[in-house]
């Protein structure tokens, strides 16, 4: 039985490999502004990303380059150079938006599997048929797309692989054909630097031009101006409706700019729901319970299983993010023997352990400290704060870019979280 992909973001080689221990099957990242996100672009080098492709293939999975930019004439030239160096890579598919990117990329290297991005906005299957016959192999589906639609352009087109987003963030805007971060601050969305301007809070006016008067509009307490800002999308409570469908290849995490924490929870809460599904089991409450752990915007189902005009909630309204049940307050070193703090820690805390997928712990009792198992977590308690230098602290905060020493050697990007209480959580939550 095939089984459904686990497509993961990679902003930069750490993330993807985070995302690789987590549990990925396969991630998504590119080099230099032809990629739509081009902060991520920027992290990786050609270096780090041939680096990170043959990280990848040594282990049997696969990534895909973002060539998803909307390029201007003056770039065609430095287009052509682009992709020419990218298919020397050897990656797994290039991801275009463009039907002139498409082709382009066809001819210059046939022997690079082409998806096709979400900024093509396929909808209906007559769509998805020109870009397959254009040499299309996968579509990235719209996110206004539903399920039922998606069911039947596989009817329609059997070998044409289907991607669908389940996780990650939301624009208002169209598939994000969105121009108010150019016309604010001059940087243009599809071309990779959004300024997510749709975040931000607004006051509202009414102006009167014959007598120049101007008016704010007066909102109830509670209400909030963030009236652009949408809902990040979570489909981890409808993994199994989404694999029943039949139709879906490939399953997709949107950030490739967010943290190592989030690339670790996102592709290990759905590797769990992917791998319960093929056991013959269903748990949305306990993904939902890791996913809530990761600071979001209010989570919304979105689209997929549901019309837009059926979804009255999909926009957080009150704030632009929240903060989720945990705090990072670490991250362990890929040697696996220190950690690096993230928030703080101090000699006595309890510290949960989050381990990629497949790791194995020992207990361990000694002058660092202790590691324990209780009810199937695991905890780390320190008795002493030692950096890597030798010097001793007696407590340690997120500034402290000392490595500091563990009880015993964890598993490379080992994550440690606390509990957030009432004076962490600042941000209002819904």
């Amino acid at each position: 039985m095939k089984k459904v992909e686990l497509l993961s973001p990679a902003g930069n080689l750490e993330k993807l490999k985070i995302a690789f221990d987590y549990g990925a099957d396969a991630v998504y990242g590119g080099v230099s502004h032809f990629s739509l996100r081009i902060r991520s672009g920027k992290e990786f080098t050609l270096e780090s990303f041939k680096e990170g492709i043959d990280y990848a293939h040594a282990r049997g999975k696969k990534v895909y380059v973002t060539i998803n930019g909307f390029p201007f004439n003056s770039q065609l030239n430095l287009l052509k150079k682009h992709i020419l160096n990218m298919a020397a890579l050897e990656p797994d598919a290039f991801i275009v938006a463009t039907p002139g990117v498409l082709v382009l990329a066809h001819e210059l290297a046939p022997q690079i599997p082409l998806h096709l991005s979400t900024q093509a906005n396929v909808m209906n299957y007559l769509d998805a048929r020109v870009y397959y016959n254009m040499g299309a192999r996968r579509i990235i589906a719209a996110r206004e797309i539903s399920l039922r639609d998606l069911m039947q352009i596989k009817e329609e087109i059997p070998e044409l692989e289907i991607e669908v987003f389940v996780h990650g963030s939301m624009c208002f805007a169209y598939s994000g054909r969105c121009l108010i971060s150019t016309l604010q601050s001059g940087r243009v969305p599809n071309r990779g630097s959004c300024a997510n301007d749709c975040r931000f809070p607004y006051e509202l006016y009414a102006a009167n031009r014959e007598t120049g008067t101007l008016f704010r509009l007066e909102e109830d307490p509670g209400i909030g101006t963030y009236i652009m800002n949408s809902k990040d999308l979570n489909l981890a409570s409808h993994i199994k409706e989404i694999i029943d469908a039949g139709c879906i290849d490939s399953v997709k995490i949107e950030g490739r700019t967010k943290t190592n924490y989030y690339a670790a929870i996102t592709a290990r809460t759905y590797r769990w729901a992917i791998d319960d599904y093929y056991a013959g089991k269903n748990d949305p409450d306990a993904y939902q319970k890791e996913l809530h752990t990761m600071q979001n915007r209010g989570f919304t189902d979105a689209y997929l299983v549901n019309r837009p005009f059926e979804r009255h909630d999909t926009q957080s309204l009150d704030f632009t993010m929240q903060m989720g049940t945990d705090q990072v307050s670490g991250m362990v070193t890929e040697a696996g023997t220190h950690f690096m703090c993230k928030y703080k820690t101090l000699p006595g805390d309890k510290v949960e352990i989050v381990t990629p997928i497949g790791s194995v712990i020992e207990a361990v009792d000694n002058e660092i400290g202790t590691i324990l198992n209780e009810n199937g977590t695991w905890y780390v308690t320190f008795k002493k704060l030692l950096a890597e230098n030798g010097k001793e602290w007696e407590s340690v905060h997120s500034g402290n870019v000392n490595p500091f020493t563990l009880p015993a050697t964890l598993p490379s990007y080992t994550f440690l979280r606390i509990p957030v209480n009432d004076e962490m959580n600042l941000i209002p939550k819904l």
